[in-house]
């Protein structure tokens, strides 16, 4: 899953990236609003984790703005600012969850799970194609309900393929989907992947393959 960070807190950021990555989560960082706008523009996040006091304005101002633009990702307010009146205005303003600093990233990660399990998410996160199931929430591929052992960044690129299934998924789409927008990336990464994942599918049978279309992308469709 990707996140967009909106945090000033520099050190914060860093240590939340650090420890984010171990639960299979890639984050953009940025410490602007401005910044953040045109990010949420061009990403497919899965959540936004959203500071209040920040250089360029109030994070609160902001959830409008990321609603305007079509950004629907679950957003959690994390702040300083956590006076039982400030919760209330943060979750009136239109956030999914408010969580005061300091915090244990275990409770972070429990607050994602439960955003992430409402309705309208999973809807979004079941992906079954072929005998393949994923369930990006839990970082796990199965295929015939046999749980199938996918690396971390195989997996961003099986279900990035996956949500856009009998659709070419440009290159630039996949590397957004492993890679944070401060990785260097090389050149033949994401075919790399690709080669990987077909080899994992076909021995286990998944019922899906995935196609190069020469100069564009990729697609995968069920067999």
């Amino acid at each position: 899953m990707r996140i967009l960070l909106i945090e000033d807190e520099r050190e914060l950021a860093a240590a939340l990236a650090v420890a984010l990555s171990k639960y299979g989560i890639v984050i953009d960082h940025t410490t602007h609003l401005a910044d953040a706008a045109e990010l949420a523009r061009q990403n497919d996040y899965g959540a936004i984790l959203l500071d209040r006091r920040l250089p360029d304005g109030e994070g609160l101002s902001f959830i409008p703005q990321l609603r305007r633009i079509g950004q629907d990702a679950p957003i959690i307010v994390l702040t300083a600012r956590n006076e039982p009146m400030e919760r209330v205005e943060g979750l009136d303003t239109g956030a999914d969850d408010y969580l005061g600093k300091p915090f244990l990233v275990e409770e972070l990660m429990a607050r994602l799970r439960a955003v992430l399990r409402r309705p309208a998410a999973l809807a979004e996160l079941q992906i079954k194609v072929g005998r393949m199931a994923l369930d990006p929430l839990n970082l796990t591929v199965t295929v015939d309900d046999v749980k199938l052992d996918v690396p971390r960044r195989e997996l961003f690129v099986l279900q990035a393929l996956a949500r856009r299934r009998d659709k070419t998924v440009l290159r630039s789409t996949l590397e957004a989907a492993v890679y944070n927008y401060e990785e260097e990336i090389q050149s033949n990464a994401i075919d790399a992947h690709i080669s990987r994942l077909r080899k994992r599918l076909a021995d286990a049978g998944a019922g899906v393959s995935i196609h190069n279309i020469r100069g564009v992308g990729y697609l995968l469709k069920e067999e």
